[in-house]
């Protein structure tokens, strides 16, 4: 008769993690983390002295997680109080604000200084990392574009979310994925699953969709040194010997050239970042941006 009773359902033993908060001052690290463990949102900044800390319970997969949050001061002169806290942390949250793009161009120097206190046996590569874009509410003063934050994020295997605290918009989407991925690293021996790794799109796309964003015109989009228009190899070949027509076979010779240049350039860029082919964040806009780019160029040219 025994047998035949439901077999009870195993209670899967509880887990503790360590969570760890980076990112510049005014950011709204301490505000991401009030709005998910307290379901509000402190309009009036405070700064974290130091490092603030707290503990939370939260549910997944059936099974219960205990969370030691450790929100660390964005200020510099607080790196005395925060180098003790980098190591033994299975999640960052990495903090930007899409209306200040010296927070966004600060995630790099954030990493570095969390490898340099990880010290050589430190390993980054088993940490979950998610990566926020927060105060998207602010849409006036956005000036890191929801790509732009992806690429930064996706290229480096980082998790992204794109949050504002003040409305609670993206909040737990990303911290029930962020404990997620945790739990999965845990049950996978403290390593990040190799899926979970993989960008999908190459460093290469990653960089030159980077480059592209960053160019001063169309001739730097290409990869192309400057080359002259028409209408200055015209001046430069004025004293040599026209042939019929007065055409000036040294300037037409010159500017099939640079045509035939700036046609390989974009041939190159064309097939590394087609849509098709090319899944990177911001590569579609990439693409279109190297299309306009040799259109102006040959224009220019003719």
């Amino acid at each position: 008769m025994e047998a035949n009773l439901p077999k009870r359902k195993e209670t899967r033993k509880s887990l503790r993690i360590k969570v760890i908060s980076m990112g510049n001052a005014e950011v709204g690290k301490s505000c991401i983390i009030k709005r998910y463990c307290e379901k509000r949102f402190v309009p009036k900044y405070l700064a974290t002295i130091g490092i603030d800390y707290g503990v939370t319970k939260v549910q997944i997969r059936d099974r219960e997680i205990k969370v030691n949050i450790f929100d660390m001061a964005g200020h510099s002169f607080f790196y005395e109080v925060r180098n003790e806290f980098y190591k033994d942390t299975q999640g960052v949250v990495l903090v930007y604000d899409v209306g200040q793009k010296e927070s966004f161009d600060a995630l790099d120097t954030w990493l570095a200084e969390m490898k340099q206190e990880l010290g050589p046996h430190g390993n980054m590569e088993n940490i979950v990392f998610v990566v926020c874009a927060n105060k998207i509410d602010c849409t006036k003063h956005r000036c890191v574009d929801e790509s732009e934050g992806r690429l930064w994020a996706e290229s480096r295997g980082f998790l992204y979310f794109e949050t504002s605290a003040q409305t609670g918009e993206g909040i737990n989407e990303m911290f029930q994925t962020f404990y997620s991925a945790i739990v999965e690293l845990c049950d996978n021996g403290g390593k990040r699953p190799t899926s979970s790794m993989s960008a999908g799109f190459t460093k290469e796309q990653a960089d030159t969709i980077r480059r592209i964003r960053s160019s001063k015109d169309s001739w730097d989009m290409l990869g192309v040194k400057p080359g002259a228009t028409r209408a200055c190899l015209l001046s430069t070949a004025a004293g040599t010997e026209r042939k019929d027509s007065g055409r000036h076979p040294l300037a037409d010779d010159c500017l099939v050239s640079r045509r035939d240049e700036v046609n390989k350039a974009y041939r190159k860029l064309a097939v590394l970042l087609h849509p098709d082919k090319c899944v990177a964040p911001g590569s579609e806009d990439a693409f279109k941006a190297v299309v306009n780019a040799r259109t102006a160029l040959l224009k220019n040219i003719k």
